[in-house]
């Protein structure tokens, strides 16, 4: 896939997430912050989560980070992923967790979010001996982590599958392929869809999280950008079809770009309070 076959919007977008530059200024982490790395939840190298915990962590509810790069780039400690959400939930009492999982074109979507199943289930093991409640597990992921995220909390069957507990609700920022088929039968799309979902219409729809959106998922908070015209009709199409199997499915529409819903997400202002305001309601 060369970059040039992005289209416009995507390309600025990965561009960004790619330059180093594009998250120079970012919060450090809170004073007293202790940092677990590179537990292993399986053989793989990519296979490893890292876990940032408050000084004096009891029963700590957990905020499971799925970074993006659309399905092929990123990792747990990039920049811009991290920092302004641990300054703000951390001296809250919160746990993260941030995991990495393998890429294309060794895994594509499918195995991806096994992954982050049985890391999930791997965090959810282990909390206990760090201080983090595994029955409080708040699962988020931004872009192509983003899709994985809903696709786990949209059949909760995959979770159970590799022993992981349901989270108590999901954050999606910005997905990019909350419906994957109605993507793969546009006449024109990016690239990168193709280079991940393949030409299967069948393979589309299992890792389509619309498709597969069944009774019994947890809430779930959908966060789209209203600066990308293809965002946000999505998402909404998704909560009417959650509200008609009983899911509550909030939808936050922000005027900020692609990366900046990653970015910005912890820093002071109303974006983060109204997330704030959804992980108080499930966590109760």
């Amino acid at each position: 896939m060369h970059l040039s076959t992005l289209c416009p919007c995507l390309l600025a977008a990965l561009l960004a997430f790619l330059s180093p530059a594009a998250n120079a200024a970012e919060t450090e982490l809170p004073a007293g912050t202790r940092v677990l790395a590179d537990i292993a939840y399986g053989s793989d190298a990519r296979q490893r989560f890292d876990v940032y915990l408050p000084a004096e962590a009891r029963n700590a509810p957990v905020l499971f980070i799925v970074h993006g790069g659309a399905w092929r780039n990123g990792w747990k400690d990039h920049r811009g992923l991290i920092a302004n959400k641990a300054a703000h939930w951390i001296p809250k009492g919160y746990a993260i967790v941030s995991t990495d999982y393998r890429l294309l074109p060794e895994a594509g979507p499918k195995v991806q979010a096994e992954d982050v199943a049985r890391a999930l289930a791997k965090a959810q093991a282990l909390a206990p001996a760090w201080g983090g409640d595994p029955a409080r597990f708040i699962l988020m992921g931004h872009s192509a982590g983003a899709h994985l995220a809903l696709l786990l909390a949209a059949d909760p069957v995959r979770l159970a599958k590799h022993g992981a507990r349901p989270p108590r609700g999901v954050i999606s920022l910005d997905s990019g392929a909350v419906d994957v088929v109605g993507i793969m039968r546009a006449v024109s799309r990016p690239a990168l869809y193709d280079a991940a979902f393949g030409d299967s219409p069948s393979y589309w729809q299992a890792v389509s999280p619309h498709h597969v959106l069944t009774a019994g998922a947890p809430p779930m908070l959908l966060v789209c950008s209203s600066r990308r015209p293809d965002a946000c009709p999505p998402s909404w199409r998704f909560s009417r079809k959650a509200a008609s199997l009983g899911i509550r499915v909030d939808v936050m529409e922000q005027d900020l770009s692609h990366m900046a819903i990653n970015r910005e997400l912890g820093l002071p202002g109303a974006y983060t309070e109204q997330v704030d305001a959804f992980i108080e309601r499930v966590d109760r």
